[in-house]
Formats: C-alpha cells, structure tokens, sequence
C-alpha cells in the first residue's frame, strides 16, 4: 500500500492506549500492509500502528535480517501472557531518533495475538526478538522506552551526529495511568 512517515515524539498518539483492531475492518489490513511495507523500508526491526499515525493495537516485527526469529510478525491484539528472565540492553526507536537508552526486558516471551484472518496465534519467543515483541507492545499501551529506563541521567545516550530535538531530563518519564 504504502510507506508512511514514522510519527516523533512529542506526538500525542504515541503516549495514548491504543483501541483493539478489528481482524474484519478493511483499514486494519491496509494499515497492516502499510506497517509492512514501512518496516521494509527503514532501519528498524519492528513498528506499531500508533507510530504511523493509527490508534488501533497492531504492530510488525521482523529480526531475521540480522537475528533468529520467527519472520515476518502482524499481530493484531497481542499482549503478553508470561516472561521470564530480564536482560539490560541498548534499545532505539524510530520515533524517538535522537537517542538510544539502557532498558530492562524479559529474555523470554509468550504473546498472544490474533492474525490477519482471525486466527489466534501464540508467539514463543526469546533474545532479541523477545525485546523487540515487548518494545512494540509498550507502543501499544503509550509507553516509549524512555519510560523504561531506571534513571534518565545515566540510562539514555544522545546519538552520535544527531541534534536532539529535546533533552532527557525534560522527557516526562513515566508510564500513562
């Protein structure tokens, strides 16, 4: 369908909890494709529908350029039904591409989801695609990682050759209620 332009921080949308997508709804596939299809052409690896200007609970991800996983991932209404262990790694994100943050994980997965067609899915997932599966989750619920970081000073890291469009201290942390 098409490329969309990825929405930034401060937008609104994405600190707002995102209503359920219906499977039926014909622009819950067109926004699906244009997920994909955005996914394909940037640098991430995954990529929610509120990033893309849509409040509906749908993301993609996809790691297996670089990572093992389990290909390309539409879900509709995922939520995380267990995790396990907890892991401290370097996360970015598309709408916040000034800066890069020290965030804790589960190493392991177990989403929930329904697919394209209705069906239920269960994603069993561990790593990297495990980290990424939450990410897009938060996006879901209006939490950005900077949410995630213990401590705004020390956790979150300026890109390098970017001008920052606003300093971590002045980032209101702190997931929506």
């Amino acid at each position: 369908m098409a490329v969309r332009p990825i929405v930034l921080y401060p937008d609104p949308i994405l600190k707002a909890v995102c209503r359920p997508a219906d499977w039926r709804d014909r622009v819950v596939h067109e926004t699906a494709q244009d997920l994909i299809d955005t996914l394909r052409q940037g640098p991430g690896v995954g990529v929610a529908a509120p990033q893309i200007g849509f409040d509906i609970r749908l993301f993609v991800v996809d790691v297996t350029p670089k990572h093992p996983g389990h290909g390309l991932l539409v879900l509709l209404n995922p939520h995380m039904v267990a995790g396990e262990g907890s892991t401290t790694g370097r996360e970015g994100c598309l709408s916040v591409p000034d800066f890069t943050a020290s965030v804790r994980r589960h190493t392991k997965v177990l989403v929930q989801a329904t697919d394209l067609q209705g069906n239920p899915v269960s994603v069993e997932s561990e790593g990297f695609e495990a980290v990424c599966l939450q990410h897009e989750l938060d996006h879901l619920d209006g939490i950005l990682f900077l949410d995630r970081v213990a401590c705004l000073k020390t956790d979150v890291f300026r890109r390098k050759g970017v001008h920052p469009r606003f300093e971590p201290q002045d980032y209101p942390q702190g997931a929506p209620p």
